[in-house]
């Protein structure tokens, strides 16, 4: 099933408080749980049937507190309408309790003169050659079977390094839709943790937290393929790790900011 196609089984149910349902099959797993882009990606979603298409995404907060999986409940409203800025909230919910909170923060651009570029994507070495990720069933996460990912620089998963890992992923995709906000969530979440080469062998992760701050306003001139992810552990102790990445578009611009807070245990 296309991420377009779990996107388009969303369902808004009238009444009272108004509830949003959808189902993602096990090929959008995660392990235990629903693909956590495709649970932010589902929650934005929901948000947008309450706020203005007018206003761009330009922070996405989610926190993930329990697993999901199969049919799942979203509850969503607006926190607050200013004259600019709007911020919006969308909790899924399995057995009353909440799995996931997202928390949107749309905008409208304003004149400024605090204008600061991120740096451009890195160039990877000539001599390293780009490795394609394996999808391999009962071994990859089931979700990883809808993109195409490549590394192209940075020590490789389970490589046993001691210094803090930089990667470079270049990231496609697989869906026939026109590219938005909701497809860039899915991009952006859909590496592996990098913290993964200081370990010696495969062992569990995942985000407990994550903010993703949007940098472009709109998404539908440009492809679903040829993307980069450019991440950098930035701290681990614990079995507790933070890391920041910039997604840079097929264009090779900035579209981007991620910071995650993950669990990689081993």
């Amino acid at each position: 099933m296309l991420f377009s196609e779990v996107l388009g089984s969303l369902t808004r149910r009238g009444g009272g408080e108004p509830i949003w349902t959808a189902s993602a099959p096990d090929d959008w797993l995660q392990g235990r749980s629903i693909f956590g882009g495709l649970q932010s990606a589902l929650a934005l979603r929901a948000m947008r049937d309450l706020v203005s298409p007018e206003l761009p995404l330009r922070v996405l907060q989610t926190t993930f507190v329990a697993p999901v999986a199969g049919a799942v409940s979203l509850h969503a409203q607006v926190l607050r309408a200013g004259k600019g800025t709007t911020h919006a909230e969308a909790r899924i919910v399995a057995g009353g309790q909440t799995t996931t909170l997202v928390v949107g923060v749309f905008g409208r651009g304003r004149p400024s003169k605090a204008e600061v570029a991120p740096p451009p994507a890195p160039v990877p070495p000539p001599e390293q050659e780009a490795f394609v990720f394996p999808f391999i069933p009962g071994l990859s996460a089931s979700f990883a079977q809808h993109f195409e990912m490549r590394f192209r620089s940075g020590p490789m998963p389970f490589s046993a390094t001691r210094s803090p890992p930089t990667w470079v992923v270049d990231v496609s995709l697989k869906d026939r839709a026109t590219t938005g906000e909701v497809h860039v969530v899915a991009i952006a979440d859909a590496i592996p943790p990098a913290a993964f080469a200081m370990l010696s062998q495969p062992a569990p992760g995942s985000s407990l937290t994550w903010t993703l701050e949007m940098l472009v306003d709109r998404f539908d001139t440009l492809p679903l393929e040829g993307w980069k992810v450019h991440a950098d552990v930035r701290a681990a102790r614990n079995g507790y790790t933070s890391q920041l990445a910039t997604i840079f578009a097929p264009d090779g611009e900035p579209a981007a900011m991620s910071h995650q807070s993950m669990v990689v245990f081993g």
